[in-house]
């Protein structure tokens, strides 16, 4: 029986995730980095085009939905706001707040892959920070919706 294809593509998705890792921190060092700049980078390090058309998709889906993903993980983060995290951690948890929110990977993977990240390129405390706001939000993920009841007249 064939490997699930998130297990198949995880290794060769690891790439693509830390070459948007890479563009990410570039564009939250330097705003003014051209789209331009982005594709010829992502270009330029992932050899495979489909492998280049998911990392892009991973960076402009973090560009367009920023807000979004900031207020989510702001609102996950005890005592912690986005702009106050590390610059590495913060780009780690918009890729995975973003493919979260889109879905197609299963949030383990996602999770996993966030964790992985940390662990290469962030602080001896990325990874734990990381894999905890991560488990709040697969937590709230899978918490079954609380039912409302209508307010009394």
């Amino acid at each position: 029986m064939p490997a699930p294809a998130a297990t198949v593509n995880t290794p060769r998705r690891r790439r693509a995730r830390e070459i948007a890792l890479q563009a990410l921190y570039r564009l939250d060092m330097n705003p003014a980095t051209s789209s331009e700049e982005v594709d010829r980078f992502l270009a330029a390090r992932l050899s495979d085009r489909g492998l280049e058309k998911f990392a892009r998709g991973l960076v402009t889906g973090v560009q367009e939905r920023r807000q979004e993903l900031d207020a989510l993980l702001d609102s996950r983060a005890d005592h912690w706001r986005v702009a106050r995290m590390a610059a590495t951690d913060r780009a780690i948890l918009r890729i995975a707040a973003c493919e979260l929110l889109a879905g197609g990977v299963p949030g383990p993977v996602v999770a996993d892959e966030a964790i992985e990240l940390a662990k290469r390129y962030g602080t001896d405390q990325s990874s734990r920070f990381v894999a905890g706001l991560l488990g709040r939000l697969l937590a709230d993920r899978a918490a079954p919706p609380t039912p409302t009841t209508p307010a009394s007249s």
